[in-house]
């Protein structure tokens, strides 16, 4: 689950020295994005935001599979898939049919909001064929962004060690978050651990 910077679909195209091929499935996010910025020069675009935002309003009515587990999460998995195919697909065609009917100008921002989404179609429209893929991937990103204003602010980790150190602590840090846990009470579990007994390893709560 990736945004559209080409770098990626070059990277999972399978060849005779090439990685193995994957399947990639675009953000719709990003596409919204895109859009938003044209709405200021394209009302039109109003229509398109609106069936979008009709795309997740159905995502927000579907359970989370990720809390259930065994045959309770194969029938989450299931049931999502039936409303996507049954509600989201004729969605996701009107959004086809809206967009092939448009005419924008050259290098106009419209124009790059169309052509960025059609020439991502096929990886946009996973999610309909495979009910665990989701429909953005604003949750990796928002993941990503402590890293990111971390960078910014201290400008860089200026050597090696510095750089796996910071990786460390991330991993770390983000994992806590994930598991429900107060990053900085974790910390702090580990040190004292660690001071208590050295070379004792202390994860964040419930990973193994």
């Amino acid at each position: 689950m990736v945004d559209g910077y080409a770098a990626y679909q070059t990277a999972t195209k399978a060849g005779p020295q090439g990685p193995a091929p994957a399947t990639l499935a675009f953000c719709w996010a990003h596409v919204r994005r895109k859009f938003v910025e044209a709405l200021k020069f394209e009302p039109a675009c109003q229509q398109v935001l609106e069936l979008i935002g009709k795309l997740y309003a159905i995502e927000e009515d579907l359970p989370d599979w990720h809390a259930l587990e065994g045959q309770a999460q194969q029938d989450a998995l299931a049931h999502r898939l039936t409303v996507r195919q049954q509600q989201s697909a004729p969605l996701v065609e009107r959004i086809k049919a809206w967009a092939l009917a448009q005419k924008a100008l050259p290098d106009s921002t419209f124009r790059k909001a169309l052509e960025y989404m059609l020439e991502l179609w096929n990886g946009l429209t996973v999610f309909l064929h495979n009910p665990r893929v989701p429909l953005d991937n604003n949750h990796v990103e928002r993941q990503l962004r402590d890293m990111v204003v971390g960078r910014k602010n201290h400008y860089g980790s200026k050597s090696q060690r510095g750089t796996e150190v910071a990786a460390l602590f991330y991993s770390l840090i983000e994992t806590a978050k994930l598991r429900g846990e107060d990053p900085g009470d974790y910390l702090l579990r580990a040190a004292l651990a660690a001071i208590e007994k050295p070379g004792t390893v202390t994860l964040p709560s419930g990973v193994d």
